[in-house]
């Protein structure tokens, strides 16, 4: 980390702050990309990429036919990371109020995310994928991913990577730790988030890799800054029992071709019972809105940002394949969701923007094949 990142000098005004403040984003994305990670703009306060411009927004495709970024616009959030200096300091420049991304994939890092969310653990087939736990095993204590993560590495007689001194660990505002390794070879390790019920780690531990970003050190958000934990500043390269331990929870892409991407079971089952035509799309969009909509039961969680991206991914293939109207289905989508998470319209937008985009590269028809 440059040593810009901590203020210095005795003036202490609130102008020489903003200032100092201002020179802080841009000192800390030059610096990313000098070590080969490219970068790209956080909205200022959060964690998620800075808006797509309006047209990008409003008209969905895939960010490999986006213009915005050979004009200079940062859309499509990890897809717009770059090295060049030029633009960094173009976009930094003019916004300092930005929080940085670090694209992963070819940034050639794996991230392993660890959360300290106050919740109650999964069922023992969950905490740690592929590892049974006996029912005698006592895991009273067991809150968090720390602990999950701690467990994994006693398991295999290692220390945990959350005790890593010699890699750069970085503290998050919610009390979790963002543990950066390198990638040594070839591999393209793939991202994972450690509730999911498919691939995952452990409970409360994500992998940010190809696909997916992570917030450089030095960031600022509304919950606080995401400092560096320890003294190393460099990732060290990927522990060989860790990359075993992805291979075996499925982090790395299939050697095959895989199969056609089917329309999730709702979907068919209500398109089988409808009659054709206008009947027939409105029933196929609502039951892939479902999960979204069943998510106003609850006043948080339940898993909205999960469900509503899967709603969009669905939606995206099912419009590319011609099988449903773009406009009508996205506004039902959005519709939906805002209803389910009242005053959350640019995080809906965006999670949406993500999953539609995704969708769209992957056409449906009807029966879950490729047209």
């Amino acid at each position: 980390m440059p040593a810009e990142l901590q203020f210095s000098g005795s003036d202490s005004s609130p102008e020489a702050m903003r200032s100092s403040v201002a020179g802080l984003a841009l000192a800390a994305a030059s610096w990313c990309a000098r070590q080969g990670w490219p970068v790209h703009p956080l909205a200022p306060g959060s964690k998620a990429p800075a808006a797509n411009c309006r047209q990008c927004r409003t008209s969905p495709h895939r960010p490999a036919d986006c213009g915005c970024l050979s004009a200079g616009r940062w859309c499509h959030g990890f897809h717009a990371a770059t090295l060049d200096q030029n633009r960094i300091q173009q976009w930094w420049g003019q916004h300092p109020q930005f929080g940085i991304g670090v694209s992963c994939g070819p940034a050639g890092l794996l991230v392993i995310d660890i959360d300290a969310h106050a919740s109650q653990p999964p069922t023992r087939d969950r905490i740690l994928p592929g590892i049974p736990i006996a029912d005698h095993v006592d895991l009273t204590g067991l809150a968090n991913g720390f602990h999950t993560f701690a467990v994994l590495a006693a398991l295999r007689g290692k220390p945990s990577p959350a005790e890593d001194e010699t890699t750069l660990r970085v503290r998050t505002p919610s009390g979790g730790m963002h543990v950066w390794y390198r990638v040594t070879d070839n591999r393209r390790w793939q991202s994972s988030v450690g509730s999911s019920t498919g691939r995952a780690l452990a409970w409360q531990v994500d992998i940010r890799a190809h696909g997916s970003y992570i917030i450089a050190p030095g960031t600022i958000t509304s919950r606080g800054t995401y400092s560096v934990f320890g003294e190393a500043r460099i990732p060290a390269p990927l522990p060989t029992w860790l990359a075993q331990e992805l291979e075996r929870t499925g982090h790395q892409p299939a050697t095959h071709v895989p199969a056609p991407r089917a329309v999730p079971p709702r979907a068919q089952q209500a398109v089988s019972a409808a009659g054709g035509g206008r009947d027939r799309t409105e029933r196929t969009v609502a039951a892939v809105l479902a999960p979204v909509e069943a998510c106003a039961q609850v006043a948080s969680g339940a898993g909205f940002s999960d469900a509503l991206n899967r709603a969009a991914f669905t939606l995206g293939g099912l419009i590319a394949g011609g099988r449903l109207p773009h406009a009508e289905s996205v506004q039902a989508l959005k519709t939906a969701a805002i209803e389910a998470r009242p005053g959350q319209e640019r995080r809906i937008d965006q999670i949406i923007s993500s999953g539609l985009t995704a969708g769209l590269e992957k056409p449906l028809d009807i029966s879950g094949r490729r047209p």
